[in-house]
C-alpha cells in the first residue's frame, strides 16, 4: 500500500542551511525537493569528484599481483614508494603512467619478436651497400609457398624458417627488379637494442605496478572519501533546488516523510534552533514522493511495479496484486515442476552471492510456484507424470488433464484465470474511481464493472445449474439495464444525459473489440507453458534414441548430455518467455483496464546511511 505522507516547509537562515541538511542526513527520513540532475558548475565537480574518488577505491581494492611472476621486484617497488600526498591525484597519475608503459612495453616487446628473425646485423652495412646501388629486400612467405628455384633466378639468402614461414633477403642493383613477393619493410635496427629497450620498459613497468600497490591501503579511504563528497553533493542539490528570499538571508525548503515518523521528526525539529517549520498532511496536488510498503511476499515484487512506474498518490499500489498473480502466470509459462526444483537450487546458490543474494527469495519464490503450478500441470523434465504408478493418487486428482468442451484442460483454465484477472481490473478501477471522484461522478465507470463482471458471476453460476434459465435471463436483463444506464445516460451526471449517448457508444465500441483481446492474450500462458513442456519432450526422445538396447556405456554418457544440456537451453528459454509474457498481461491488459497510470515518483529521503 502507498503511505501516507507528511509534508514539510522548513524556514532558517542562509548560513544555517548546511548543518540543517547534516541533520536530515541523520534522521534519514526526510525526501527534500531537489533538481534531479547537476545545477550548476559545482555541482558538476562534486559529481565528478565522487564518481573519481570511487574508481580509484574500485581499481585499488582489486588490485593483486599475487600470481605475476614479478612480484618480489613489484613488493620491492612499493615499499621504494613514498607516501603521497593527493592520494586521488597520486592514483590517477600511477594509473595512467601505468597504461602507457604497458601498451609501449607490449608493442617493443612485439617488434622485437618481429625483428628477432632477421638476427644481429648492421644497418651502416646496409645503408652502405644501397650508396654502392645494391639494394637489399626483406620478404616473408608459407613454406609451403617458398620457391626453393628463386635462388637460381636471384641473389637470395634463406634466413630462418619455422615449419609454417619462411624468411630470406635478396640483394639486387638492378632498377627494373621484380620479385613475386609483397616486399617486407626492412628491419629499423637491430633486435638486441629493442630487446634492450623492451627490458627497460618492463622495469619501468613494474615499478609502475609497485607505485600502484603502495596505494591499495588508501582504497577505503578513498570510498568513504567518495560518499562524503558523494552527501556533499546531495546537500548541495537539496539546497540549489530550495528556495531563498529577502536578499539571499532566508532559505526555505520543501520535504516529505512518512507519517509514520512525525513524532520522531517533531521532536528533533522542535530542538534544533534557528529555524521555523510547517507540517501538514500531504495531498495529491503536493506531489508527495511514493513510498510503499508491504510484506514479505509483496517486497519482492516491488522491482517490477518500479519497470512500470510508481502510483500518484491518490492511485492504488498494484504491487499486491502484481506479485500474485505474476507468481501464478511465470509459474503457467514455466509449466514444469522440474524447472521449479531447478529455479529454487538457483536461488540457493545466489544466496552465497555477495552481487546477487538480494534476487535469491524472488528467484526461489518463483521456483516453488513453478513447482506447484508444474505439478498440477503434470509435466516434470518433459515427461507427464499424470499417469506414473509412483505418483499417489490424491496429487493425480489435482492435477488439470482431459479436456473441456472439446478444449484442452489447461487452456480453457489460462483464459478463466485471464478473466478473473480483468475482473479483478475492473472492479479496482470502480473502487479507486469512486474513491478519487465520488460515486456519482464515477457511474459510467460502474456500469461497466456491473456489466462485465456481473455478467461473468451470473454467468459462471448458471454454468452450475444453481439458477433457472428463467431467473438468469431476468437477472441478466436487469444488469444490462442497470449498467446502460450508466454507461449511455449518467457517465457525466454534469451535462445533459443524451449528450452522454455518443461518447457512451464509442467507448462500447472500444470496450467489446479491446476486451475480447486482451481476454485471448491470456493463451500465451498455456502455448508457452506448451511449448516449453513439447521442447523437453523433444529432448528427452533424442537422449533417449542414444540409449539403444539399454546397455551401461557411452549411450548412457550421451543421454546424460543431451539431457542436461537440452533442458538448460530450454529452462533458459522458458525463464525469458515466462518473464517477458507475465509483465506484458500486467503492464497492458491489467493495468491498461483498471485505469492504472503509475506516474508517481520514487521516494528518495537523504541520508547518509549505507543502505539506504
Amino acid at each position: 500500500m502507498i503511505e501516507p505522507m507528511t509534508k514539510y516547509s522548513f524556514v532558517l537562515l542562509s548560513g544555517k542551511a548546511e548543518d540543517f541538511l547534516k541533520r536530515l542526513e541523520d534522521l534519514g527520513v526526510v525526501d527534500i525537493t531537489r533538481s534531479v540532475k547537476p545545477v550548476d558548475e559545482r555541482s558538476a565537480q562534486l559529481l565528478g569528484r565522487s564518481e573519481a574518488l570511487r574508481h580509484a577505491a574500485t581499481v585499488l581494492s582489486g588490485i593483486d599481483y599475487a600470481s605475476d611472476p614479478d612480484l618480489e621486484a613489484i613488493q620491492a617497488a612499493c615499499a621504494a614508494t613514498p607516501a603521497a600526498g593527493d592520494r586521488l591525484a597520486a592514483f590517477q597519475e600511477r594509473e595512467s603512467q601505468l597504461t602507457t608503459l604497458k601498451a609501449g612495453w607490449e608493442e617493443a616487446k612485439k617488434e622485437a619478436e618481429d625483428r628477432k628473425v632477421w638476427g644481429s646485423f648492421d644497418a651502416d652495412t646496409l645503408r652502405a651497400l644501397e650508396d654502392r646501388g645494391l639494394k637489399v629486400r626483406f620478404y616473408r612467405v608459407a613454406t609451403k609457398s617458398f620457391d626453393p628455384g628463386w635462388a637460381a633466378q636471384y641473389p637470395l639468402q634463406e634466413i630462418a624458417s619455422d615449419g609454417k614461414h619462411t624468411w630470406f633477403v635478396t640483394v639486387s642493383d638492378d632498377p627494373d627488379y621484380r620479385f613475386p613477393v609483397d616486399e617486407l619493410p626492412a628491419p629499423d635496427g637491430d633486435f638486441r637494442q629493442l630487446e634492450a629497450r623492451t627490458e627497460e620498459l618492463h622495469r619501468q613497468l613494474t615499478d609502475a605496478k609497485g607505485a600502484l600497490l603502495a596505494l591499495k591501503a588508501d582504497a577505503p579511504a578513498l570510498l568513504s572519501e567518495s560518499e562524503t563528497t558523494g552527501r556533499e553533493l546531495q546537500r548541495y542539490l537539496a539546497d540549489a533546488g530550495s528556495g531563498k528570499a529577502a536578499e539571499d538571508l532566508i532559505t526555505t525548503f520543501e520535504g516529505f516523510a512518512p507519517e509514520t515518523e512525525d513524532a520522531r521528526l517533531q521532536e528533533a525539529f522542535d530542538a534544533m534552533d534557528g529555524i521555523v517549520y510547517l507540517r501538514e498532511k500531504a495531498t495529491k496536488q503536493d506531489n508527495p514522493p511514493i513510498a510503499l510498503k508491504g510484506n514479505r511476499f509483496t517486497r519482492m515484487f516491488t522491482v517490477l511495479t518500479d519497470m512500470y512506474g510508481r502510483p500518484d498518490y491518490d492511485e492504488f499500489d498494484p504491487t499486491p496484486y502484481l506479485s500474485v498473480f505474476f507468481l501464478l502466470f511465470f509459474a503457467m509459462c514455466m509449466g514444469d515442476a522440474g524447472y521449479g526444483l531447478a529455479l529454487i537450487l538457483i536461488g540457493l546458490f545466489l544466496r552465497k552471492s555477495e552481487g546477487m543474494k538480494d534476487l535469491a527469495p524472488l528467484v526461489m519464490t518463483l521456483g516453488a510456484g513453478t513447482f506447484v503450478i508444474g505439478t498440477v500441470m503434470h509435466t516434470f523434465f518433459g515427461y507427464d507424470i499424470s499417469g506414473a504408478s509412483w505418483v499417489p493418487d490424491w496429487l493425480k486428482k489435482c492435477m488439470v488433464t482431459g479436456n473441456i468442451a472439446g478444449f484442452d484442460a489447461n487452456m480453457v483454465l489460462s483464459i478463466v484465470i485471464g478473466v478473473i484477472h480483468l475482473c479483478l481490473a475492473f472492479l479496482l478501477k470502480g473502487i479507486y474511481a469512486t474513491k478519487k471522484n465520488g460515486f456519482m461522478n464515477s457511474l459510467g465507470t460502474w456500469g461497466w464493472t456491473l456489466l462485465i463482471v456481473g455478467g461473468v458471476i451470473v454467468g459462471a453460476v448458471s454454468l452450475t445449474g444453481v439458477l433457472d434459465s428463467t431467473v438468469t435471463k431476468w437477472i441478466i436483463i436487469a444488469l444490462g439495464v442497470v449498467s446502460a444506464a450508466g454507461i449511455f445516460l449518467l457517465s457525466d451526471i454534469h451535462r445533459n444525459p443524451f449528450k452522454n449517448i455518443g461518447p457512451g457508444l464509442w467507448e462500447t465500441y472500444n470496450t467489446a473489440t479491446g476486451l475480447l483481446g486482451d481476454v485471448l492474450s491470456y493463451l500465451r500462458l498455456y502455448a508457452l507453458g506448451l511449448a516449453g513442456g513439447m521442447l523437453g519432450k523433444a529432448f528427452n526422445d533424442i537422449a533417449a534414441m542414444t540409449l539403444g538396447d539399454g546397455g551401461f556405456g557411452f549411450g548412457w554418457i550421451a543421454f546424460a548430455l543431451i539431457f542436461v544440456i537440452g533442458h538448460t537451453l530450454n529452462l533458459a528459454m522458458c525463464c525469458l518467455g515466462a518473464f517477458v509474457h507475465p509483465l506484458r498481461l500486467n503492464f497492458l491488459e491489467f493495468f491498461k483496464n483498471s485505469g492504472y497510470e503509475g506516474k508517481g515518483r520514487m521516494y528518495r529521503p537523504i541520508t547518509n546511511k549505507q543502505n539506504q
